[in-house]
Formats: structure tokens, sequence, C-alpha cells
């Protein structure tokens, strides 16, 4: 598979600058980025709880087209894919829940509201958690892998719904990158621009690790199955 291959080639190129991102990520936001005066050292979460935020979103759009893709035109591959972004953008989901509230203790005096975002991501983990526990214990046959590919896919609805909650339904939630937010500093954004950047990296590397796992368990499955074979035929000789 292309993309397969065009990952493998390029994989320690993005690993050595994912690493350099996060250096200058780091440098950027304790010591370029200023302290917010209401809420202090504690808005620089902002700098991590936003990136991994849409990286959460990129791991499970990943999740859902491969899945779509495999409903389509069953293939391993495929469904390989969507197994690993979803994966990951489990990890990153639980580090937006975990990073949320540490903020929102700062800022609204309390861990957890039930805002209409802060809801509709807990929604999402529970949905996605849902779609691994069930590749984990139901096996990987064709029929588990097809149930899971349309639970994958029915779980990315809401995703939408957890981007535009606090322009639909209010809330606590700030608003400010997005239609109506006040924006940031110029210092600020560089901060949080290379975060970005730097997520983006880290999400590349975790993605084709995992995927790179299952491709060799695959292998080895394959060689184990041509052993066994080759076995069973001298032993009828």
């Amino acid at each position: 598979m292309l993309m397969v291959r065009i990952l493998e080639k390029i994989f320690p190129i993005i690993a050595a600058l994912s690493a350099l991102a996060f250096m200058a990520t780091l440098y950027l936001i304790f010591f370029y980025a200023p302290v917010e005066l209401t809420m202090g050292i504690v808005q620089k979460i902002f700098y991590v709880h936003v990136p991994a935020a849409m990286i959460m979103y990129a791991g499970f759009t990943i999740a859902s087209l491969a899945s779509l893709l495999y409903l389509i035109k069953p293939n391993r591959i495929w469904d390989m894919v969507a197994v690993s972004g979803a994966e990951v953008g489990l990890l990153f989901c639980l580090y937006v829940l975990v990073s949320g509230p540490l903020w929102a203790y700062k800022a609204w005096g309390r861990a957890w509201t039930w805002d209409p975002q802060l809801t509709a991501t807990f929604v999402l983990f529970l949905l996605y958690t849902g779609y691994m526990l069930l590749r984990v214990f139901s096996g990987s046959g064709e029929r588990v892998r097809k149930i899971a590919a349309v639970l994958a896919i029915i779980a990315f609805v809401d995703i939408p719904i957890i981007h535009y909650a606090v322009r639909q339904w209010g809330g606590m939630h700030p608003v400010i990158e997005r239609e109506g937010g006040g924006g940031l500093a110029p210092d600020m954004k560089m901060a949080l621009s290379a975060a970005m950047l730097a997520f983006l990296g880290l999400f590349l590397v975790l993605f084709w690790l995992r995927l790179r796992v299952r491709l060799t368990q695959r292998t080895v499955d394959r060689l184990y199955l041509d052993v066994e074979d080759a076995a069973q035929v001298l032993t009828e000789a």
C-alpha cells in the first residue's frame, strides 16, 4: 500500500522534526508567550489542550474514513489503519479530558461542569472506548470488524457536535480562536502554532508505530501458518 510505504520511508524524518518541534514549543510556551493576567501560569495548559483536541479529531477522522473504506472494499489494511487511528485518537481524547478539568478548576472554580462541549467530548470518549473494547474482546473475525467499522462511523457524528456545541447551545467553554472569540496575542498565537505542529508530528509518530505493530503481527501470523502447513505436509509424507 502506497501510504504505508511512504510513512515507512519518512518516519525517521518525522520523528526527528517532531522532537525538535517539541523543544521549540516548550521554549515558546514557558519563556516566550506572556503569562495571562487573569489565569496566570495555569493558562499555559491551553497551548497543549487545544492541539491535543485537534489531534483527537484527526485520529477519529482517520478511524471513521478507514472504516468506511473497509465497508466499501474489505481490506485488512484499512481495518488496521482504522484501529490505529482510533487508538491514538482515544489517547489524545483522554488527555483532553484530563487537561481540561485542570484548566477549568482555575477558571470556573470546579473541575467539571456539564457544559455542552465537555459533555459531548465525554460521550465521544465513551463511544470510541466501546469501539476499542469491541476490538479487543470480541475477536478479529470479519463480522466483528464490520460491526466495529459501523460503530466508528456512527461515533464520528459526535465530532461536529463537539466543535459547534458552544455556538449552538452556549455553555461556559471559551471560544478564543473560533467565531466570536477575541483571538490571541501574537506571542501566544506563535506558541499555539508551534504546539500544533509538534502535536501533529507526535500523532504521526504514534500512528505509524501502532500501524507498524499490526503490520508486523500480520506478517508473523502468515509465517506461522506457512510453517504449520509445511509441518503438516512433512508429517503426512
